[in-house]
Formats: C-alpha cells, structure tokens, sequence
C-alpha cells in the first residue's frame, strides 16, 4: 500500500458536485428475495425522480455480476465480496452526489451492515422488499426457482440458503398487500420526508 496515493484532498468535494446537482446524493439499498420486486421498483422510482429532475444510479445484481463482478461465483466469501465491491462502487456515486438505487438480495444482516458502514450511515436507506417465499417463487420470472428446486442452482436464497429478513429497515414494502406504485409512493414520500435529496 506504500505505493498508493490517494489525491481525494485535490479534486472537487462532495458538496461541490452536489450544488452543481441541486441535489443530494444517497445510497437505497433494497433487499429481498430473488423475485420480490426489488428491481421493478427500483426501476419505477428511478422514472418518478426523473421527472423531478434527480439524477439516479440503479446497481442491479445481474447487471453487476456481468461486469465489475464477473469474476465472483455465489460461494459466502464471493457474495461476500460481491457485496463489499457495490458498496464501494455506491459510495462513489453518492460523493458525486447521484441518488444510487441497490438492488441486492444481500441475505444476510451481517452483509447489509458491511454496505452501510462502508457507504456511511448517514447516506443509507435500507428498503425492505418483503415477499414472501411462497409468492416469489410463484412469480419466478427468471426461472431460477425451479433451477433451483432441480438442483441446478446451489447455494440459492430461499431454498438452500436463508434469507435474514431485516430487524429495523428504515422502509419496508409489503408488495403482496401493494401496488408497484404504492411502493413507489412510499419510496418518494420517505426521502421527501427525510430531506433525503
């Protein structure tokens, strides 16, 4: 590491980029199960803030792991890894001010707090996407539930290995119980509420 300079102290600060933004950036990470919703929302509410004029990032785990993680397999110290790459990854987005949307399943609570301290407390919103297995499965737009079931898939959230659901996240979506749009609602109505841009 003695080799290494880092020249943060000599380029444009966080504060700079986000008053040419006019906004403020922040990290949502939504997590759940494969299927609950976490991109579609994600999508959506990328739209609603565009039309306010806020710029967004959406980090999406299949995207992800065809570029920057196309190396890391599923194994616990490759999702591991995985999920300290995004949060890097995150942090710089949201120190130039871009309001980053994450969409992990990111199982375990231990992984989640990982992503929080490293892109900072304060910048956080942990989403909840909260669907339950029964209906995931049931939807199981990708196909990876029934892979899964045949084997085809090891090591898979929800069938081989356990999803820990949040404790205490700052929003938590019951999508069986709620439109795409009432959640996105919710989203905008939280980060308006919190001065989050």
């Amino acid at each position: 590491m003695k080799h290494i300079h880092p020249v943060f102290d000599q380029i444009l600060g966080r504060e700079d980029k986000e008053r040419m933004l006019e906004q403020r950036g922040c990290a949502l990470w939504f997590t759940g199960l494969s299927g609950s919703g976490k991109t579609t929302i994600a999508r959506h509410v990328e739209q609603a803030l565009a039309g306010k004029g806020v710029l967004t990032q959406v980090l999406d785990g299949d995207n992800i792991r065809t570029g920057i993680n196309n190396n890391l397999g599923f194994g616990e110290e490759d999702r591991v890894e995985n999920i300290r790459r995004i949060a890097e990854v995150t942090k710089l987005f949201v120190h130039c001010g871009i309001v980053t949307l994450n969409c992990f399943i990111s199982p375990t609570r231990e992984m989640r707090q990982m992503a929080k301290d490293i892109i900072g407390a304060d910048d956080f919103v942990e989403v909840f996407v909260d669907t339950s297995l029964e209906e995931c499965e049931a939807r199981d737009v990708k196909g990876l539930y029934r892979k899964a079931r045949a084997g085809e898939i090891p090591n898979f959230t929800g069938i081989h290995e356990d999803f820990e659901a949040p404790i205490n996240s700052d929003l938590h979506l019951k999508t069986e119980k709620k439109t795409v749009n009432h959640c996105v609602k919710e989203v905008l109505g939280f980060l308006d509420l919190r001065s989050r841009l």
